[in-house]
């Protein structure tokens, strides 16, 4: 089973392309996992000669991440997502800052999301991280939210940093459940998140071809009544979903020693998904703020 993150479902975090995935973690009372189950155990892992790591697989658990160098370790996602999303920050504030809410700056947000958009497909079809790509996606994808966030506040005075303490709240009581064993990632988990976040991506996908053809008035599922309510809270839910796929992956990857350069895709991926989050965290504080 791959993330429903496009990033690491092209590279690094799928057993396709040499790192097994959650579906083939070591669970725990089932069955040994040995360097089959693990393709950096070849070529010299540390893994492959640890014995105590060996030892750890025997028992179901998940192996230690090792430490030498060259694999990837948490301060490493952490320091490329800091990278990532500071790129976004600064994006969105130069963008708030040098580009005053008309028709023009909503077209050139328009340009930036497209720009934003072919260079993070571009990065999901490469075989290897390149930072130049993860990078220009963020000042691409900050221009774009620094505009709408503009354009919000304009109407909604203080929406955008509400949208910023939410999506704070959600990734943090996302990962808390995560880390307490609330949530348990499993294929099946994974299986049902997929099913619904991929109906929920068809359904508005054909809401917004109704909405720009006229047949559905006012936003249709997206409207800012009550149901767009309801579509934004399921949206929101989506979003920690695709979260949690990340942690997994994530941790998955640093207990099986993936690459350094696997880092870049991680923040990536998290990226993505906080800014998923963002958007419609705005638009729902939107709704809720009403007209006033």
């Amino acid at each position: 089973m791959r993330s429903s993150n496009p990033v690491f479902s092209r590279r690094g975090f799928s057993r396709d392309n040499g790192y097994a995935g959650f579906n083939a973690a070591p669970q725990a009372g089932g069955p040994a996992v040995g360097t089959q189950a693990n393709p950096y155990a070849q070529g010299g892992n540390p893994y492959a000669q640890n014995p105590y790591a060996q030892q750890d697989l025997q028992h179901g658990a998940p192996p230690q991440a090792p430490v030498s160098t060259g694999r990837m370790t948490m301060d490493d996602v952490v320091m490329r997502s800091a990278m990532t999303l500071g790129t976004v920050t600064v994006g969105a504030i130069l963008a708030w800052a040098l580009l005053p809410v008309s028709s023009t700056s909503y077209g050139l947000a328009i340009g930036a999301a497209l720009v934003a958009f072919v260079l993070a497909m571009v990065q999901s079809f490469k075989r290897t991280a390149s930072p130049a790509l993860i990078l220009g996606y963020a000042a691409f994808e900050g221009v774009f939210l620094g505009v709408i966030s503009e354009m919000y506040n304009s109407r909604w005075s203080g929406a955008p940093f509400q949208a910023v303490l939410g999506t704070m709240a959600v990734s943090g009581a996302t990962l808390l459940v995560y880390k307490a064993g609330w949530i348990r990632v499993t294929a099946r988990y994974a299986r049902i998140g997929m099913t619904i976040a991929i109906a929920f991506v068809v359904v508005t996908a054909v809401n917004l071809l109704l909405v720009v053809f006229g047949v559905a008035n006012d936003g249709g599922l997206r409207s800012m009544g009550p149901l767009g309510a309801i579509v934004g809270i399921l949206a929101i839910l989506i979003g920690a979903f695709f979260l949690t796929l990340d942690f997994k992956q994530i941790e998955d990857g640093i207990a099986y020693g993936a690459p350094k350069e696997e880092a870049w895709l991680a923040a990536f991926g998290l990226t993505m998904t906080l800014v998923w989050i963002y958007v419609e965290m705005l638009r729902l504080v939107a709704i809720f703020s009403g007209d006033d």
